[in-house]
């Protein structure tokens, strides 16, 4: 799925997105500005690390690299933020530099929401 897509064709928010995924390594990414389908930075979105005490985390070696090819989980997310196009992601939490799920905040209405079913009313 994302062997065509190279971290080199990201736009720059985008890849410091990837790279802030990277930078966690465990924990999340909470209340995560996206307009025009590209992450906001301005303000800077609230970054939780989870720290294990009892071992030592490397830093994920992606990080030392110029380009690479970024992983389904990576193109998963993109693929999202270009179907919400505005928003605010709520939560994306981040394992082992991927994100892994996202809580994503959303207004009833959208194209991709379902439609309230109708009430109806006794006689």
């Amino acid at each position: 799925m994302s062997q065509f897509l190279r971290f080199s064709n990201l736009s720059p928010a985008r890849q410091a997105l990837v790279r802030l995924c990277q930078a966690i390594n465990h924990g999340s990414i909470e209340d995560l500005e996206v307009r025009h389908s590209e992450p906001v930075f301005d303000p800077w979105p609230v970054t939780l690390r989870d720290v294990k005490l009892d071992s030592d985390e490397g830093p994920r070696p992606e990080l030392s690299l110029d380009d690479f090819v970024v992983s389904d989980e990576i193109v998963r997310l993109l693929k999202r933020l270009d179907e919400m196009r505005c928003g605010t992601l709520r939560r994306i939490e981040v394992h082992a530099g991927l994100p892994r799920r996202m809580l994503v905040e959303s207004q009833v209405g959208g194209a991709s929401e379902v439609p309230p079913r109708p009430v109806r009313r006794a006689q």
